[in-house]
C-alpha cells in the first residue's frame, strides 16, 4: 500500500494525528481536510487513491461530501463515524460508501478495511474475472462456482446474488443494493426473497451454514462476501 494517497476528512485533531501516523507508517501519504468545503476541494485537486470520511464535520454533515464527490470520484470511500445506528450505515452505503467503520476502532482493523477496499478497486478497474476466498473459487467470466475443487450448481437467481457479492468482495452491500442488482428496480418489498436465497447459498457453499465464513451478514444492514483474509 506504499505510495498511496489518502484523503482524511476528520475534524478531531487527535484522531487526525493517529490516522496520519498509521497511514504514514505504511508508506502512504495523508492529506487532511477538516470541513466539507475543504474535503471536496482537496478531493478534486489531489485525486486521492482512497478517502477516509468522518460524518460529524463542523460546517455541514459529512454525508454531503459523499454525495458531492460520488458525482465524479470512483475510488474507495470508507466512512469513519461515531454514529452506530443501522439507518446511518445503510444511508452511507446507499450513498456510495465502500465501507463503514464505527468509532472507536483499532489501527489494524482500519488497515485491514483499507486493504479490502483497495483490492476491490483493483479488481473493478482490471476486470479480474476470478474471485477466490477460502475453498471457494468464483469465475465471473465462465459463470462457474467451485467449492473445494468441486463444481457447485446454482440457480440463476442464486448465481446473480453471488455474482453481485463477488464483484464487491469485502464490501458491505445493503439489502436495497442487492435487491436492485438481482431483482431489478422496485424490488424493495421483496426483502424476504433475499433472506431465502442467502440461506440457500449458504447451504451450498458453507461448511457450516449456521456459522458462515464466507457469506457474512451485518444485521439490519446487508451482506458481504468475505475478503481473502477469511481463507
Amino acid at each position: 500500500m506504499s505510495q498511496l494517497r489518502v484523503l482524511v476528512v476528520e475534524d478531531d485533531p487527535s484522531l487526525v494525528q493517529l490516522l496520519r501516523a498509521t497511514l504514514e507508517g505504511q508508506g502512504m501519504q495523508s492529506i487532511d481536510a477538516r470541513t466539507v468545503a475543504d474535503a471536496v476541494s482537496l478531493c478534486r485537486s489531489h485525486n486521492p487513491d482512497l478517502v477516509l470520511l468522518d460524518l460529524g464535520l463542523p460546517d455541514r454533515d459529512g454525508m454531503e461530501v459523499l454525495r458531492e464527490i460520488r458525482r465524479w470520484f470512483t475510488r474507495p470511500v470508507i466512512v469513519l463515524s461515531a454514529r452506530r445506528k443501522e439507518d446511518d450505515k445503510v444511508q452511507a452505503l446507499d450513498e456510495g460508501a465502500d465501507d463503514y467503520l464505527a468509532k472507536p476502532f483499532g489501527a489494524q482493523e482500519l488497515l485491514a478495511r483499507l486493504r479490502v477496499a483497495l483490492r476491490h478497486d483493483i479488481r473493478r478497474t482490471t476486470d479480474d474475472p476470478v474471485v477466490v476466498v477460502g475453498t471457494l473459487r468464483i469465475d465471473l467470466s465462465a459463470r462457474t462456482v467451485h467449492r473445494g475443487g468441486v463444481q457447485v450448481h446454482l440457480t440463476p437467481i442464486e448465481y446473480r446474488l453471488l455474482d453481485a457479492l463477488a464483484r464487491s468482495q469485502g464490501r458491505l452491500l445493503t439489502k436495497a443494493q442487492l435487491l436492485a442488482e438481482v431483482w431489478g428496480p422496485g424490488a424493495g418489498e421483496q426483502a424476504h426473497y433475499l433472506r431465502i436465497y442467502m440461506s440457500q447459498l449458504r447451504h451450498k457453499l458453507e461448511e457450516e451454514p449456521a456459522n458462515p465464513r464466507y457469506l457474512l451478514t451485518e444485521s439490519g444492514v446487508g451482506y458481504r462476501l468475505a475478503s481473502l483474509e477469511a481463507g
